[in-house]
Parts: structure tokens; C-alpha cells; sequence
């Protein structure tokens, strides 16, 4: 709104002297809430809107000036407030979304890993996904296999072998566990 004519002489006088008296002590005010550059924004604002509703000031303005300037404040920190929630969801999204693989690949590697999967037969895939997906030890493996240790130590090589050659790809890491090799008497 922007005031002109001589009807906005007495309005720019009364803003002046309002402006004059009463900002050194608005922004004392501010400074004890926030820090300095905020403190010289909330004063800005603070006048902004005593000279939106200059008719609406009362005689004694001091009062009134502060509560604006203490509801500019409450807006300050509720947009700091968002603007740090944003920022860390932001934040957090690049982080998911920069570190994994590009969701086509994932698909075309879980459909192959599922394709080398259902190739191996029934014994090969149980001894796989009892150490991978249940994460197993070998000898808690072959107890649940129904069968000794050495020979599900056999059984899950045999099928670790087929699976990377079913996907041309080394074994992903979730199925790269380490059996303990049996030392040989000497």
C-alpha cells in the first residue's frame, strides 16, 4: 500500500517520530531473543506492519510495537523450526537416495538372483537360505537339514558354485558366509 497526496504527509511525520523513538528500543528488545541480524529483521518487519496499520497504533505504542515484534519472533522460530525439519528430511532423502543402486538394476538383479534360485534344486536351495536368509551356522544348518555338519558343508558349496555360475556374477555378500574348513589330521 503505497501512501501519497498531503494526507500522507501527517502519516509519514507521525511514522518518522514513531520510527525515531521507539526503534532503539524494539530492537534492545529483539537482540535479548535473537540474535543480531535476525534482531535487525524482526525491527524491519516490526515497522512494516506499524506502518500497514499506522490508524490502528495506539498512543502509548511501545506496548504494541513489542507484542509485534514478539509475534514476528513466534513466526521466526516457527519457520526455523520448519526450515531445520525440511532440511534434515532433505538431507536424509540424498542420502537413501545417492547411496543404493539405481531401482531398475536392483529389479533386474533380484529377477536374476530369483531365475538362479529356482534352478537349483530343492537340497541346494535349502542349504542357501538357511545360511543367507536365516543366517545359519553350518552346524545349526545341517541340524535343521537333518544331516551332519561335513555334509551340509558339501551340499552348500555345491550350491553356492551353481548359483554364481547361474548368474555370471560372483555370490552377492549376504551369500558369502564362511564355512569353517575341517583340518585334516597330519
Amino acid at each position: 500500500m503505497t501512501r501519497s497526496g498531503p494526507a500522507a504527509e501527517p502519516e509519514a511525520s507521525r511514522f518518522t517520530a514513531l520510527w525515531k523513538e521507539h526503534a532503539p528500543r524494539v530492537l534492545a528488545y529483539a537482540q535479548r531473543h535473537t540474535d543480531p541480524e535476525t534482531a535487525h529483521e524482526v525491527v524491519s518487519e516490526t515497522f512494516l506492519v506499524a506502518w500497514r496499520r499506522l490508524a490502528d497504533v495506539p498512543g502509548e505504542p511501545l506496548p504494541w510495537l513489542l507484542v509485534v515484534a514478539r509475534n514476528t519472533l513466534a513466526n521466526h522460530r516457527r519457520s526455523g523450526y520448519r526450515r531445520a525439519l525440511l532440511q534434515g528430511e532433505l538431507q536424509r532423502l540424498t542420502e537413501l537416495a545417492g547411496h543404493g543402486p539405481a531401482a531398475e538394476n536392483s529389479a533386474v538383479e533380484r529377477q536374476a538372483m530369483l531365475a538362479a534360485l529356482a534352478a537349483l534344486t530343492a537340497t541346494e536351495r535349502e542349504a542357501l537360505l538357511l545360511v543367507a536368509w536365516d543366517g545359519l551356522g553350518t552346524a545349526q544348518a545341517a541340524r535343521v537339514a537333518g544331516c551332519s555338519a561335513p555334509t551340509f558343508a558339501v551340499r552348500l558349496h555345491r550350491a553356492r558354485r551353481r548359483l554364481r555360475e547361474a548368474t555370471a556374477d560372483p555370490a552377492p555378500a549376504s551369500l558369502r558366509i564362511q564355512t569353517p574348513c575341517p583340518r585334516s589330521a597330519s
